[in-house]
C-alpha cells in the first residue's frame, strides 16, 4: 500500500527539500510525495532527477482567483504557510484513489521506520503533533500548540471537513503576528482535538523532535549506531534555523537554543551528509546550482537579529524573507 505525502518548496529549500525526501522513502520505501513547486528551477530539477516517488504540481496549476488576491498581501513565507492546506487539499481532489495523506514540512530529516506513526494514528481522521517546548520555552505555545510539521487527514467526513475549513480559515488570514487567537498556519490547529473527535494527537518520543525541544530529551546510540531519544529511536528531527553557506560550511543554530544546551550532534552530523548527498544529485542535472547557499554575513546578520531584535521588529522583517 502507497502511503502518500505532501511538501512544498522553491530552489531555495531545494536542497533541504530532497534531503528530506531521500530519508523520507529510505525509511518508508511505499512512499509517494507530491511537491508543490515554488519555482519553476524547483519543478525543472525535480523532474529531471527522474524519482518516480515524486510528483511534481505547478503553483499556477493550484493557485485560484482567491488565493492570488490572498498573496497580494502575504509575504513569501505568510503565502507559504496559506498553501500548507491548499495542497492536500488539492491532491485528494485531484486523486480520488487516495485515502490518507500526509503533509511534510520540508525542513526535516528521517531517521529510523515511520511505521510506528502510522500504527499509532491507526484509523483516526485527522493527525498533529505538538511543538512539546521545552520548560523555559513554554510560553511560545501562546503562538500555537502545534507544529504544522506533520499534519494527516483521511478522506473521510470528519478529515474532510477540517481540512476544508483550515483552508478558508488560511485564505481569509495567514499572517506572521499573534492576532484575534491566529498566527500563520498553526494556530489553528489548537481548536482540534476539541472539534474533531478523531483528531490524533502524535505521541512518539522520536517524532517531531526540533530545537525548541531538544534540550530536555536525552540523545543516545545503541550498538547500530541508531539514534535514540528517551530510549526510543529517533524517527524524525525538524531544522529549524540550519543553514548552509556559500563557503560550503554549515551554522546549525542560533546561541538562543545553543548556550543553553548544545544541539545533538549525532542528529546534525547525519543531516549534513543528507544534505551534502543531495547538493550532489541536484549538482549532477544543474551544476553550480547555488539555491539555499547563504552569504556568510547574511546569517551572521540575521542570527544576531534572532537574539536581539524584539520580536514584533523580527515579525516586520519576516515579512520581506524567504520561508
Amino acid at each position: 500500500m502507497t502511503n502518500y505525502f505532501c511538501t512544498l518548496f522553491d530552489s531555495g529549500y531545494l536542497i533541504k527539500g530532497m534531503a528530506m525526501m531521500e530519508s523520507l522513502v529510505e525509511w518508508c520505501p511505499d512512499a509517494h510525495v507530491f511537491v508543490l513547486c515554488m519555482d519553476q528551477q524547483t519543478q525543472e530539477i525535480l523532474t529531471a532527477s527522474r524519482r518516480s516517488y515524486i510528483t511534481c504540481i505547478a503553483l499556477a496549476d493550484l493557485e485560484t482567483p482567491e488565493l492570488l488576491e490572498a498573496k497580494k498581501s502575504r509575504g513569501v513565507a505568510e503565502y507559504c504557510w496559506t498553501l500548507s492546506p491548499c495542497l492536500p487539499s488539492f491532491v485528494l481532489q485531484h486523486h480520488p484513489e487516495i485515502d490518507f495523506i500526509t503533509y511534510l514540512d520540508s525542513d526535516l530529516l528521517f531517521y529510523s521506520p515511520i511505521r510506528p506513526i502510522f500504527d499509532e494514528i491507526g484509523k483516526s481522521s485527522i493527525a498533529i503533533i505538538e511543538h512539546r517546548f521545552a520548560p523555559r520555552l513554554q510560553n511560545r505555545e501562546v503562538n500555537g500548540r502545534f507544529c504544522v510539521e506533520w499534519v494527516s487527514f483521511r478522506r473521510d467526513e470528519e478529515g474532510m471537513r477540517c481540512l476544508a475549513r483550515w483552508r478558508e480559515q488560511c485564505i481569509e488570514w495567514c499572517y506572521y503576528r499573534l492576532e484575534d487567537g491566529k498566527m500563520g498556519d498553526q494556530k489553528y490547529l489548537d481548536e482540534w482535538p476539541d472539534l474533531y473527535p478523531n483528531c490524533h494527537i502524535i505521541e512518539h518520543p522520536g517524532a517531531g523532535v526540533a530545537p525548541w525541544n531538544y534540550e530536555k530529551l536525552h540523545f543516545s546510540q545503541d550498538a547500530t549506531g541508531r539514534i535514540e531519544v528517551d530510549g526510543s529511536p529517533l524517527i524524525f528531527y525538524h531544522f529549524h534555523q540550519f543553514q548552509l553557506l556559500a563557503n560550503g560550511v554549515f551554522n546549525r543554530l542560533s546561541t538562543f537554543y545553543t548556550s543553553v544546551c548544545k544541539e545533538p550532534d549525532a542528529v546534525y552530523e547525519a543531516y549534513e551528509r543528507a544534505l551534502m548527498q543531495a547538493l550532489h544529485v541536484i549538482r549532477t542535472i544543474s551544476p553550480g546550482f547555488s539555491g539555499g547557499l547563504r552569504p556568510v554575513g547574511l546569517v551572521m546578520a540575521r542570527r544576531w537579529v534572532q537574539r536581539h531584535v524584539p520580536l514584533p521588529v523580527k515579525r516586520f522583517l519576516h515579512h520581506f524573507i524567504r520561508y
